[in-house]
C-alpha cells in the first residue's frame, strides 16, 4: 500500500429506500491517523451512508476501496474482515459482565481443558485497556456500574484488540458530561496516535472542531463539502448544515453545486 493510499475510500455511493435516495452519489475518504466528521441534520444521509461501509445496508452502486483494493461488504462479518469496526451510541455492551468478558463476547479464550480462560482474558484486557486508558482500573465490575466514558473504553478496547484499522463512532459523546466528554477525547487522540482512522458522527459541533481533521457536511443525501476545521468557523460549518452553502475555505460537493444552480 502506498504511503498517501486512504485506508478506505467509498466512491460515488448511492442507495434508494422506496424510491427515496437516502445516499446519492457520494465519495469520501480516511487516511491513517485521521478523523474524519460527519455531520448534517437527522435524514442528512451520513448515519445510512456509515451503515453501508459498516456493512448493515447493501448499496445500490458506487465502490469502497480499503486500502486501496476493492472490498466487497455486504454484512457486518464482511466488514469486520476488512478491520472496519462500528461503536454504535447504544455500544451494545452486555451489562452484567465485566470489561473482559465484554471483550471477548462471542470470542472467548478457552482453555487445553474446554474451559473459559478467565484469566487470560483478563490478563488481555488488561494490556489493551493499559494501552488506551491506563486510568481504567475496574476490571471486576460489571460494565453497568462503569461511567459513560469508561463504557466507551471498554468497547473501543473490543474493537481494536480485534484489530479495528477504521472505527465508526457513533454520536460518542451523547448524554456525556464534561468530565466523560474530555475522556473520550483522550481515547480518540490515542487512537489517531496508533495510525487508527475513525468516522465520528456527531450533532456536537465543539466536539467536531476539537477532534476532526476534515469536516464532511452532508444534506439530502449529498455531500455540501468538505473542510479543514482550521480553515472555516462553525458558523460556516452550521451555513452548510443548514443551508447547504459552501464558504470560502471549504471544498464543495454535489449537494452544494446543485443547490446554488
Amino acid at each position: 500500500m502506498a504511503e498517501n493510499t486512504p485506508l478506505v475510500e467509498m466512491k460515488n455511493i448511492s442507495i434508494a429506500f422506496g424510491g427515496i435516495h437516502a445516499v446519492e452519489d457520494v465519495s469520501i475518504d480516511l487516511h491513517a491517523g485521521e478523523v474524519v466528521a460527519l455531520v448534517g441534520h437527522n435524514g442528512a444521509g451520513k448515519s445510512t451512508l456509515i451503515k453501508i461501509l459498516s456493512g448493515a445496508y447493501t448499496r445500490d452502486a458506487g465502490t469502497i476501496l480499503v486500502n486501496g483494493k476493492e472490498a466487497q461488504i455486504s454484512n457486518p462479518r464482511d466488514a469486520k474482515k476488512y478491520g472496519i469496526e462500528t461503536i454504535y451510541q447504544t455500544l451494545a455492551l452486555a451489562d452484567n459482565v465485566d470489561a473482559a468478558a465484554n471483550l471477548f463476547l462471542g470470542r472467548e479464550l478457552m482453555t487445553t481443558w474446554g474451559t473459559l480462560d478467565d484469566v487470560a482474558m483478563e490478563s488481555e484486557t488488561r494490556k489493551v485497556m493499559g494501552r488506551l486508558n491506563p486510568r481504567f482500573q475496574r476490571f471486576k465490575e460489571p460494565v453497568s456500574r462503569l461511567s459513560g466514558g469508561q463504557r466507551q473504553s471498554v468497547a473501543i478496547a473490543r474493537a481494536i484488540y480485534f484489530d479495528a484499522r477504521i472505527l465508526i463512532m457513533d454520536e460518542p459523546t451523547a448524554a456525556l458530561g464534561p468530565q466523560e466528554t474530555a475522556q473520550v477525547s483522550d481515547l480518540v487522540r490515542q487512537l489517531k496516535q496508533e495510525g487508527i482512522g475513525i468516522f465520528l458522527i456527531s450533532h456536537d459541533i465543539h466536539d467536531v472542531f476539537d477532534l476532526a481533521d476534515r469536516v464532511v457536511v452532508m444534506k439530502n443525501g449529498q455531500v455540501v463539502g468538505t473542510a479543514r476545521p482550521g480553515e472555516v468557523t462553525e458558523d460556516d460549518v452550521l451555513g452548510m448544515i443548514i443551508l447547504g452553502k459552501c464558504p470560502p475555505g471549504a471544498v464543495p460537493g454535489p449537494g452544494a453545486l446543485q443547490m446554488a444552480a
